[in-house]
């Protein structure tokens, strides 16, 4: 049993004496995971980070075994965000968030085309947290788990939609959700249509897919949301709230 294409590096764990289990997505085979002989040694580490676009080629001798990777270098995602802090948190979260709640081998060309148009995009800086953001909806969404922010659920109005429902994770109106807005989830701008973004839609974009992750992704498993994906919100929560702070010393 052999297959050969891109993927993209999830996940590398050391095995053995230098070896390493790696995790990859790809378009044709979804997520995969494989031994890489030398994977973790000085030679190779490199090549196994995730983030990285490798051109790789599977073999095994039974179609559900382990199997081998062997792989070239064809885009070196992780280098680019190294010195990077924020850039560096988004490619770990995506990464995670990935390897955790996909699937193994089922394919799911969406995620893989979001993920191939996301990683060379994240060392532009903040303003790739919108896509980290739509990415993992489309994630939810490929996996059974939907938003619904066309329309809101109470009135059917389609404009000024301001929050989605925890419960059924629709969107609804500043009028429709009436006394109830505190047990609501924020929508943030960006998802509104709006052109422009801040710390503060980030942090709320991140909190609405957070949530439905936590809930119906790994909740249904039994385990966490990945510590990635909870430092990278952390970090924009206290960038929001850096802002927030500033702008009211600002109108003070």
């Amino acid at each position: 049993m052999e297959w050969d294409g891109p993927a993209i590096v999830l996940d590398t764990r050391p095995y053995n004496e230098g070896d390493a289990v790696v995790t990859v997505m790809t378009e044709e085979h979804g997520l995969h995971r494989g031994l890489a002989r030398g994977g973790a040694s000085r030679a190779q580490a490199s090549l196994w980070m995730p983030g990285n676009m490798v051109q790789v080629r599977w073999t095994a001798r039974l179609s559900d075994s382990l199997g081998s990777f062997t792989g070239e270098l064809i885009h070196a995602g992780a280098a680019q965000v190294l010195d990077d802090p924020l850039a560096l948190a988004m490619l770990s979260s995506t990464c995670a968030v990935a390897e955790d709640a996909l699937p193994e081998r089922e394919k799911l060309p969406r995620v893989f085309a979001g993920l191939l148009t996301l990683i060379p995009r994240l060392p532009l800086g903040e303003a790739e947290l919108s896509e980290v953001v739509r990415w993992e909806l489309l994630l939810l969404s490929d996996l059974g788990y939907g938003l619904d922010l066309s329309a809101c659920a109470v009135t059917g109005r389609t404009e000024g939609l301001a929050y989605v429902s925890p419960r059924t994770g629709r969107a609804v109106t500043a009028e429709g959700a009436g006394i109830w807005a505190d047990r609501l989830l924020p929508l943030a701008g960006f998802l509104r249509g709006e052109a422009a973004a801040g710390p503060a839609d980030w942090r709320d974009g991140l909190r609405l897919t957070g949530y439905f992750l936590a809930r119906d992704v790994f909740g249904h498993r039994h385990r966490p949301v990945p510590y990635a994906r909870r430092m990278l919100y952390d970090r924009v929560a206290v960038m929001a709230d850096s802002t927030e702070k500033d702008n009211r010393t600002d109108h003070g």
